[in-house]
């Protein structure tokens, strides 16, 4: 019996602990929630530049106490995936803030698959990424429960993978958003708006690969521009349509993303607001912006509204604006 107790023990210490459950994501009392999205890392294990990536991710760690950190992908750029994903966490982790992430199109490029790159990420604690069972990179949406009612869910957070190149000859460089992910949403949208009575919930949308919109906006003589416009918008070419059903639903109100390095600002598009995150990595591929960042984001409860800034690794604070406030008063100005 004794032999029998010892295997046994020595059986259920060989597997796997399960991982705890997470407490779920809430608004604060106040009514905030706040986010910093990190993008384009392109951390490279064994390069030095690497390192200002991780002192980017903890100065904002630090000084913004967020309640959730997003990477929105290319977390990576060379081999040594692995290592270079614990770098990135390990700040995150050590100071126990959740966190989630999407893939961008350089992430599967390296000595990792990116299912493997999947479930690295989500062994550490604090991810909240669901098991993506059969998918290599799954779309996913996070729950934020109210400040005074934990069983009501508050927003919404839709994380999506926007996949890498065009598979179709002569579409473009970029893939583009799937009509299975467009439905994907909108079946999520209309099951969280029929459990809140008919109403929409207020949400938010991230992904690596900006939208077309992206370009109508920028293309748009009257479209107000908080930051700075340094290169082309690297978008699709073809538009699947997921804008039009983000304005059909009327949930989301914001979509954020990364993908190029010299663009990190917030405009709107048909009072939708649309803004890049700010490059967070080293220099170990192209940026001309300077100092790396993060983007703050700061909802309100129970409003389609939201205070958001870039925020530099050294502290300085760039083009802060609210949602839709800052871009209605410079819609109207310009109108003068």
């Amino acid at each position: 019996m004794k032999l029998l107790k010892a295997l046994l023990i020595c059986l259920l210490a060989a597997l796997p602990c399960a991982a705890q459950e997470a407490a779920p994501l809430r608004f604060r009392p106040d009514g905030t929630f706040k986010i910093l999205q990190v993008t384009d890392t392109h951390y490279k294990t064994g390069k030095s530049a690497s390192r200002a990536a991780v002192q980017n991710i903890t100065s904002a760690l630090d000084a913004e106490q967020p309640d959730l950190v997003i990477f929105t992908g290319d977390q990576v750029y060379a081999d040594g995936v692995a290592e270079a994903l614990r770098a990135l966490t390990a700040p995150i982790v050590e100071r126990g803030v959740p966190f989630a992430f999407v893939f961008g199109n350089h992430d599967h490029q390296f000595d990792m698959t990116l299912p493997d790159s999947y479930d690295l990420m989500r062994s550490f604690p604090g991810c909240l990424a669901p098991d993506r069972g059969s998918i290599p990179s799954p779309d996913y949406t996070l729950e934020i429960r109210s400040a005074a009612d934990s069983s009501r869910v508050a927003s919404v957070l839709y994380l999506l993978d926007s996949h890498q190149g065009s598979k179709i000859k002569n579409t473009g460089k970029y893939d583009w958003l799937k009509t299975s992910q467009i439905v994907w949403y909108k079946a999520n949208s209309t099951k969280y708006t029929e459990l809140n009575g008919g109403k929409p919930i207020p949400s938010l949308m991230f992904f690596h690969i900006p939208l077309p919109e992206m370009e109508y906006a920028w293309s748009q003589t009257d479209s107000y521009i908080a930051g700075t416009h340094g290169e082309d918008i690297c978008c699709p070419k073809m538009n699947s349509g997921m804008f039009t059903a983000i304005k059909e639903q009327g949930d989301v109100f914001g979509v954020f993303f990364g993908h190029d390095h010299d663009n990190d600002y917030a405009t709107t598009y048909w009072n939708i607001l649309l803004a890049y995150g700010r490059y967070s990595g080293g220099k170990t591929v192209y940026t001309h912006l300077g100092k790396p960042g993060v983007r703050v984001i700061t909802l309100r409860e129970g409003e389609r509204a939201l205070s958001t800034a870039v925020r530099l690794t050294d502290g300085t604070i760039l083009d802060p604006v609210d949602y839709p406030a800052s871009f209605d008063a410079k819609r109207k100005k310009k109108k003068k």
